[in-house]
């Protein structure tokens, strides 16, 4: 009898071979009937020959309906993807007619394009949840593309079509989108930058979200020593702390992290980090690297970055912008910033935002209806045809007024004159706005003098800073270095100061002791720095009918501040000096 190759004799059928035997065993009993059961022995072979032939080529077609219905998650009992017929029913045939999970298939995988327009053919229904699903799988497919298209030169028109995405709905696409791609092209990290940072400045709780993902994949990457990863995220960290997305403990802690049990893989790291936040308040971190570097526990290489860094910091950062021009989209007080813990154990990435979870037809529409109101309130499509109209009637307007000119030539025109101070007090709100919202002195006077202030409405300036100095607790410098910057670079602005000295000084009996002191001591600073000249000491004259007790404190506390700060010996010499003779009696 012959034997497939490779297969085992146990294959073949048992009850041929039992008939075969009893065949055998009843020719050597009978001779008569050999012949008859040699016909019955071959009869069975070949019975059992082709029972196995069968067995051999139907055994890869069960397997492969057995892999392909297994593979199917959505598969009901009876039914495959193989299309073979099974209790009568085809599997294709019941795979079509189950359209639910028919839809339900194409969903994450490539399908081609007559096919899917077919089923979105299908899917028309608006309140059904497979209608869903395929708005879902459009709007991943449209923030993947817009987010991998960003580039310096398009990001605003970028922006308007991601506004028209609904990011409420996809803000774990889009945030997933965003890391994936900075993590795929480090060299764009600003543009995704100052993307998000247009972004969190109309929906801050996706910039939150940016941060807190990015904080565990650095953890990840860090208990993983991925350094690859790490240069990544800290790369990110960086020019988001330069946008002000994050807040710069954030900055402040990773510098810590990576500097606490230094190696040569997290030294790199954080001179990286560095290299791109290049602001100061990070001299911690540099005299951490000074003492690793004196240590000389690290590799040669290692401590050649150290010394660069050194020299890269001693020119000021100047091959290493923060954020540059054209990516400087957003203004400083539109922007938002997080203040999220590296180290913070509560922090979740609600990856759950990722996946598609179906909703009640009412509640998608709702949804669907707040997301469009809030899109036209971010790109300002509303008030397009407000502003058109309002247009039109100023246009009109203004003819109406030219015409009633040129017909009356010879009429005079009546001046109204503004005799409640309205214009005085605006312009005092928006010089303590100035001086409240600036980092430092530099940056307020730079604010001052480009708000063209009118030369009548000058002393306004000097009056503010004087009573923001007096209000404080204790004296700030802050205060008189900007009146120092603004008397020395306009004249009319020291002029200013010299007259409110002698103002200050006539009514210092109005004032409490602790404005009189701070006052007091910023005119010293004025004086100190030559702001103004010394010859606005005649209006003391010491005697008992021409001083007050407040008056006299007044100087004392003058004179003291200008002796800490020259010296005595240079006060005497000041004093003393021919020219101010006059002036001091």
């Amino acid at each position: 009898m012959r034997r497939s190759r490779g297969r085992p004799a146990a294959q073949y059928n048992q009850g041929a071979r039992r008939a075969f035997q009893r065949a055998i065993k009843a020719a050597r009993e009978s001779p008569p009937r050999r012949a008859a059961a040699a016909g019955a022995a071959a009869a069975a072979a070949a019975a059992g020959d082709r029972e196995a032939r069968q067995q051999r080529s139907s055994a890869p077609r069960q397997k492969q309906q057995a892999a392909c219905c297994s593979s199917s998650s959505s598969s009901r009992r009876g039914s495959c993807c193989c299309g073979q017929r099974r209790g009568g029913i085809c599997c294709a045939e019941n795979k079509k007619s189950d359209g639910r999970r028919h839809r339900e298939s194409w969903c994450g995988v490539y399908v081609p394009p007559f096919k899917l327009a077919r089923l979105q053919q299908q899917t028309s229904d608006s309140k059904s949840h497979a209608y869903q699903r395929q708005m879902w799988e459009a709007l991943r497919k449209s923030i993947n593309g817009l987010v991998n298209k960003a580039n310096v030169s398009n990001l605003t028109q970028l922006v308007q079509e991601l506004f028209r995405e609904n990011l409420v709905r996809g803000r774990g696409l889009f945030c997933r989108a965003l890391i994936r791609s900075q993590l795929a092209s480090p060299g764009f990290t600003g543009v995704y930058a100052s993307l998000l940072c247009i972004v969190n400045s109309k929906l801050p709780d996706i910039g939150e979200l940016v941060l807190k993902r990015l904080i565990l994949q650095f953890r990840r990457a860090y208990r993983r020593n991925d350094k690859v990863v790490c240069l990544a995220c800290v790369e990110f960290f960086a020019h988001l702390v330069n946008q002000r997305i994050a807040h710069e403990l954030l900055a402040l802690q990773l510098c810590e992290l990576l500097l606490q049990q230094p190696t040569n893989d997290s030294v790199e790291v954080c001179i990286g980090f560095l290299k791109d936040v290049c602001r100061g308040g990070f001299d911690a971190a540099f005299e951490r690297l000074r003492a690793i570097l004196q240590e000389g526990e690290i590799d040669k290489k290692t401590q050649y970055s150290i010394e660069a860094l050194w020299d890269i910091r001693r020119k000021g950062f100047k091959d290493f912008p923060g954020v540059i021009e054209e990516l400087d989209l957003v203004e400083a007080e539109d922007k938002i910033t997080h203040e999220v813990d590296l180290l913070d154990s509560s922090i979740r990435g609600e990856e759950m935002l990722n996946i598609f979870k179906p909703q009640d037809p009412e509640e998608y529409e709702a949804d669907e209806k707040k997301w469009a109101a809030l899109s036209r309130e971010i790109l300002g499509e509303e008030s397009t045809d407000a502003d058109a109209s309002s247009e039109d009637s100023e246009a009109e307007s203004s003819s109406e007024e030219e015409a009633e000119e040129t017909a009356e030539p010879g009429k005079k025109q009546t001046v109204v004159k503004d005799l409640t101070d309205q214009e005085v007090v605006c312009l005092r709100k928006t010089i303590y706005l100035c001086i409240m919202s600036s980092l430092n002195a530099e940056e307020c006077v730079h604010k001052i003098l480009k708000m063209n202030i009118q030369e009548d409405l000058e002393m306004e300036v000097a009056v503010m800073l004087i009573d923001c100095c007096s209000m404080e607790r204790t004296f700030q410098r802050f205060f008189a270095l900007q009146a120092e910057r603004l008397a020395k670079l306009k004249t009319a602005y020291c002029e200013c100061f010299q007259e409110a000295f002698k103002r200050q000084y006539a009514l210092a009996h109005r004032l409490e002791t602790a404005k009189l002191r701070n006052t007091a001591k910023f005119f010293a600073h004025l004086l100190m720095s030559d702001a103004i000249p010394w010859s606005v000491l005649e209006v003391f004259e010491l005697s008992e009918e021409q001083t007050t007790s407040s008056g006299r404190i007044f100087l004392k506390v003058l004179l003291q501040e200008i002796s800490e700060g020259l010296g005595i010996k240079t006060l005497n010499e000041r004093l003393r000096h021919p020219d101010l003779k006059p002036y001091v009696k």
